[in-house]
């Protein structure tokens, strides 16, 4: 009798630190990976944004808004960053097309939809390999020329590297064959995520599948839609792998990305000032454009 009243205020003061200690036990759990997220990310984006206000290689230099200035009236800057905007355009307008008319069939057909693994395939591959694999097929191998060749399209071999929208066309190819499963599986979840009770309401007054598709099921999408091509146009802003492997630029810079020119302005003319400025503003940028992006869509949704 005497133990338990000795320790029934040792059990009361457990149970009054214990709601605490619950409520910071999550925290602890997620503590390192917040902390190794910050540091791969909030670290290098502070040091890009110290940096771009030093210009020198081994003795920095303090020169203020400078290399932003001398960066604003760069046409080499500005011409990568149209290439991007134009490469980066057609590439998210033909996955969200083709991607929408996927998770349409998958969504509508049985047989298809037992199948749509393997529509997911090309995005378990590397970016490089993927780009190896494309460079191969197009330019080293010689493997797109030649079944042009047999089938009666082209006849002869086809420098896919020596005419602009020839090399921005393996781009936009190679991209978008690996990147298209990743809309595909973000807009099935949409799909299958609706209710289903407006779906057979429609279908009882006599709407076909199309108009129940582009009247019900397409708008009830919008918010989907919004965040998913915002995801993927960030991802396409930031394009490294297929411009540095398969075109690097080429012919005369027409295939060069904002992120393939940072590279080389750090990494080749070893102006790391000058690449710190241009990481900085690009990301002022997208973070500009993505926002007005998804105000204006959940906006119009809305409306």
């Amino acid at each position: 009798m005497t133990d338990a009243v000795l320790s029934a205020p040792t059990y009361r003061t457990a149970r009054r630190r214990s709601p605490l200690r619950r409520k910071a036990f999550p925290y602890l759990l997620v503590a390192p990976a917040v902390l190794y997220l910050l540091a791969i990310t909030l670290y290098p984006g502070i040091f890009a944004l110290w940096r771009s206000f030093y210009a020198g290689r081994f003795q920095l230099n303090y020169v203020g808004f400078e290399q932003y200035a001398d960066l604003l009236a760069d046409d080499a800057f500005w011409h990568s960053l149209s290439n991007t905007l134009l490469i980066g355009g057609i590439t998210l307008a033909l996955e969200f097309v083709v991607a929408l008319g996927l998770a349409a069939l998958v969504y509508r057909d049985p047989f298809v939809k037992g199948w749509r693994i393997l529509f997911l395939l090309p995005m378990l591959f590397m970016p490089s390999a993927v780009a190896f694999l494309w460079k191969l097929l197009f330019n080293d191998g010689r493997v797109i020329s030649d079944l042009l060749m047999r089938v009666g399209l082209a006849e002869s071999n086809i420098d896919f590297m020596g005419s602009t929208w020839a090399a921005r066309g393996v781009l936009i190819v190679t991209d978008v064959w690996q990147w298209v499963p990743f809309l595909f599986i973000i807009f099935v979840a949409a799909l299958q995520g609706q209710d289903k009770e407006i779906e057979e309401a429609a279908r009882l007054d006599g709407a076909r599948w199309r108009q129940v598709f582009f009247s019900i099921s397409l708008p009830m999408m919008r918010p989907v839609i919004a965040i998913a091509l915002v995801l993927r146009g960030i991802d396409i802003l930031t394009m490294f792998a297929s411009p540095h492997i398969i075109t690097q630029g080429a012919p005369a810079g027409d295939t060069e990305t904002v992120s393939y020119f940072i590279y080389r302005t750090g990494f080749k003319s070893f102006e790391f000032g000058y690449a710190s400025a241009a990481s900085v503003l690009v990301l002022i940028m997208t973070i500009v454009l993505a926002q007005l992006f998804v105000r204006r869509f959940f906006r119009s949704g809305r409306d």
